[in-house]
């Protein structure tokens, strides 16, 4: 696996500097921004982040055959609890949670419902409703079943999948974030594939900037975020959509009806803790922009949804989202 680093001195010698690492991870491209002042003692911390990536990805990954994920799927519906590592008995734990609080907006057991769409995307073709509906009777957050004392899963419907897409990377920059603070290094930034966590801001700095791409682009917005200890992600169709007869069907699927979105949304969450922004972000996607804004709200989240109109882009915004912007000169 390639391992690249680049070095930029920041001030004078033996002061602060900027080492960045990059490496391919779980299909995306994952970067690491460390400040310190021993470049050696970062890049062995960068090592051993990469290394925690690799585990969790063999965990969590419903894309690796033999992957502890997959593993706990073939019992569905046997009736037998299984004993889990830590990592996938906290992340389930995290997405029922998460399901209970966006009322199933967000639901890891949406598997069946991603396969065949990943496959309509590769064809060019949208599926039958009958498949659809077939692949809905194996839905449902409710399957789950968590023993909290002894760390067991049961998945009790027959043939039901688990999806870990849209929380996966937030809940693995999050420990990247947490793992680098342990070797020593406060001030840092985790890019998982576009979910970022920041830490303490730079010395001097009022903290790490980050950009938004405009919806339906890869253009930037001219405003960038400044943020220190906050995780920030987004989600968008730029890249994962399937075309058919003039409507664009997202990547993004609604569990409640088992079709995808067809309305080009942008959608940027900010709060404390990335595994949260993963979710919030798709789970605000699939509401209306009013009821989004008030989910946020509920969640201690900031939230910003970009769409087009009339060719223009519009945005909704929370009113703490504002905050974060860079001031203007």
């Amino acid at each position: 696996m390639v391992f690249t680093a680049f070095y930029s001195s920041i001030g004078a010698v033996g002061q602060s500097r900027k080492f960045v690492f990059q490496q391919p991870k779980m299909g995306s491209p994952f970067n690491i921004v460390i400040y310190g002042n021993d470049s050696i003692k970062a890049e062995v911390a960068a090592k051993a982040v990469f290394l925690l990536v690799d585990t969790l990805n063999s965990i969590f990954s419903d894309y690796l055959p033999n992957s502890e994920l997959n593993r706990l799927c073939a019992t569905a519906g046997t009736g037998k609890w299984i004993s889990v590592s830590s990592p996938l008995f906290t992340i389930l734990k995290k997405s029922k949670n998460a399901a209970l609080q966006s009322k199933g907006r967000f639901d890891v057991t949406i598997s069946p419902i991603t396969r065949i769409w990943r496959m309509a995307r590769k064809e060019g073709k949208l599926p039958g409703r009958d498949t659809i509906a077939a692949a809905m009777k194996k839905v449902g957050y409710q399957y789950i079943l968590l023993d909290t004392i002894s760390k067991k899963i049961q998945l009790t419907k027959k043939e039901m999948q688990l999806d870990l897409g849209g929380i996966a990377k937030g809940e693995t920059a999050q420990r990247m974030s947490d793992r680098l603070r342990q070797l020593g290094f406060n001030s840092t930034l985790v890019d998982a594939g576009g979910d970022i966590i920041v830490a303490d801001a730079p010395a001097g700095k009022p903290g790490f900037t980050v950009a938004i791409n405009l919806p339906q682009t890869e253009a930037l917005m001219k405003k960038l975020l400044v943020l220190s200890n906050m995780a920030v992600t987004t989600s968008g169709d730029l890249y994962q959509y399937l075309e058919v007869d003039g409507i664009r069907y997202s990547h993004i699927i609604d569990p409640l009806t088992g079709w995808p979105l067809t309305t080009a949304k942008n959608v940027t969450v900010i709060c404390a803790d990335g595994t949260n922004a993963d979710w919030i972000t798709k789970a605000c996607s699939i509401l209306s922009p009013k009821k989004a804004l008030r989910f946020a709200q509920k969640m201690g989240a900031a939230v910003q949804i970009g769409m087009i109109r009339r060719g223009k882009p519009v945005f909704y915004r929370s009113n703490d989202f504002n905050s974060y912007f860079l001031p203007s000169d």
